[in-house]
């Protein structure tokens, strides 16, 4: 490795210039883990665009395996999501196989964070609308989950940061209010800034919310046998479970 932390470095693929998502992502992570950032470029947002993205992935995933990075993440749910949960697990497995380094992908961090919160029936929020709702949906009832909802805001994907967290948490709410025998509540993309209304969510609501972000620095830490809690964002950085 050219470049090494103490704790261990991750290389993370972006699927956006966007900016946000990444500083909060470095604020959460305990000190001594690494990040190497990679981009990609989604302008759309799209189910044609993320089915059309492999090969773009796996190119930025190639070049963190030359830079010898511990732990490569590839972001961005819906670019494999569309794949199918076991599809998913194939191409990763195929990649560990082929690049000799562990890999996570966002949708794999919030599987297992649901689990290990023992959410087993959820309604999810986003920024998308149509296609990209039902595919997540499909992929998370693959995984074995009940999914009540998945609803989405109607906004424009460059726009999607200019959103107030109160707009997110508002919309949020009123989709839990609609579905409130289920046991949790998911976030889908990072897009949207709102890591300050999560501890707000679970408190009012009364159930654990899961956002990529700290699903992210959860499962990125588990990886690298850290166990550093957070104190302020929700349950699965404050619990470490």
């Amino acid at each position: 490795m050219v470049f090494a932390s103490w704790r261990g470095v991750v290389g993370v693929v972006k699927p956006t210039h966007r900016p946000g998502s990444l500083e909060e992502f470095i604020r959460l992570l305990p000190e001594g883990i690494g990040v190497v950032p990679v981009y990609l470029n989604f302008k759309r947002g799209t189910e044609d665009e993320f089915r059309g993205a492999l090969s773009a992935v796996e190119e930025k995933v190639a070049e963190l395996a030359t830079e010898g990075v511990d732990l490569i993440h590839p972001e961005g749910a819906p670019p494999f999501m569309v794949h199918g949960y076991k599809g998913e697990e194939k191409i990763i497995k195929e990649w560990e196989a082929k690049y000799k380094i562990p890999m996570v992908t966002a949708a794999q961090t919030q599987v297992e964070a649901l689990r290990a919160l023992n959410v087993k029936r959820f309604v999810g929020v986003t920024y998308f609308i149509g296609k990209v709702n039902d595919i997540t949906t499909r992929y998370f009832q693959d995984a074995g989950f009940d999914v009540l909802g998945m609803e989405g805001i109607s906004v424009a994907f460059e726009d999607v940061g200019r959103l107030a967290s109160q707009e997110i948490y508002a919309h949020t709410r009123k989709v839990f209010l609609k579905n409130q025998n289920a046991d949790g509540i998911y976030m889908l993309g990072t897009g949207w800034r709102c890591l300050d209304i999560i501890h707000l969510l679970e408190e009012d609501l009364q159930v654990p919310v899961i956002h990529p972000v700290p699903a992210r620095v959860w499962a990125i830490q588990k990886r690298l046998h850290v166990r550093q809690r957070v104190k302020g964002f929700g349950r699965l950085l404050e619990e470490m479970p």
